[in-house]
């Protein structure tokens, strides 16, 4: 694999964005006012509960890193239908360029903008709603790997998705996050799930990050129940991560062997 190569498919996407900064507004904006309005509900909220209780902390955390993964996954998708829309698609592969590198430069581009949107909503959230990101401590790293290798996976499947049934297919990938969060218990413990959404929670690694922070932000320390919590995650984030990465590339071999990628070199 090249890096240069990978690169050159994230400097599109950055000349892509300067080019029309108008993209911004879709990429960050709607962050802004979702940190702002689940800000004034945690403090709503915490009129109601104890003082002990910080609903800021747990809320707002919450949404922050369900909206960083879920920006991790959009953002794969739609670079790719940038190229779709733009009608430059077909034209990567005149070049010497691979398909994982093209896929990596989809990756890398999902992680600038990710992360920029992640520091965007901790500061509006510590500057307006006194949160404190950093609260949990280093163990944030791992929880926010996990969703981030996660969203990743989520991110290529979609793509694959769109790849095998066409750019008309977009809609698929829209309501996967908010699909996903009823059985990960990004708001509440996965206890109050029926048994049969909590066996598919338990399949879904966002569940066990979750679940391990509740349990960090209660007790105010990192128990065992955590640590196997978070080692299943990462291998079901793994596991998810290396199976669509597959399923992607069965779908690309596919199209090059019965000629639907030439579909892609306009906009459908």
């Amino acid at each position: 694999m090249s890096l240069k190569r990978v690169y050159a498919v994230f400097l599109r996407q950055y000349f892509l964005i300067k080019g029309t900064p108008t993209r911004l507004a879709g990429m960050f904006v709607w962050l802004l006012f979702s940190i702002v309005q689940w800000g004034f509900i945690s403090k709503y909220l915490g009129t109601f509960g104890p003082a002990t209780f910080g609903f800021v902390n747990v809320i707002l955390g919450a949404v922050i890193l369900w909206e960083f993964m879920g920006r991790i996954q959009s953002g794969i998708m739609m670079t790719f239908l940038e190229d779709i829309w733009s009608q430059n698609f077909f034209n990567y592969f005149a070049s010497p360029l691979k398909i994982s590198e093209y896929l990596a430069g989809l990756v890398l581009t999902s992680i600038v903008t990710g992360v920029i949107g992640m520091l965007i909503m901790i500061s509006i959230a510590g500057a307006g709603f006194g949160y404190n990101f950093f609260k949990i401590g280093l163990m944030l790293l791992p929880f926010t790997g996990i969703l981030f290798i996660f969203g990743v996976a989520m991110g290529i499947f979609v793509t694959a998705m769109i790849f095998r049934l066409g750019p008309a297919a977009e809609w698929l990938g829209w309501p996967i996050p908010f699909i996903l969060s009823i059985f990960s218990g990004v708001f509440y413990p996965i206890a109050t799930l029926p048994v049969i959404f909590q066996i598919i929670a338990r399949l879904i690694p966002a569940s066990y990050v979750f679940e391990s922070i509740r349990l960090v932000l209660d007790t105010g320390v990192f128990s065992g129940q955590a640590a196997l919590n978070l080692v299943i995650g990462l291998g079901l984030a793994l596991g998810y991560l290396v199976l669509m990465y597959v399923f992607f590339i069965r779908v690309y071999r596919r199209n090059l062997k019965n000629g639907n990628i030439a579909r892609f070199s306009a906009e459908i």
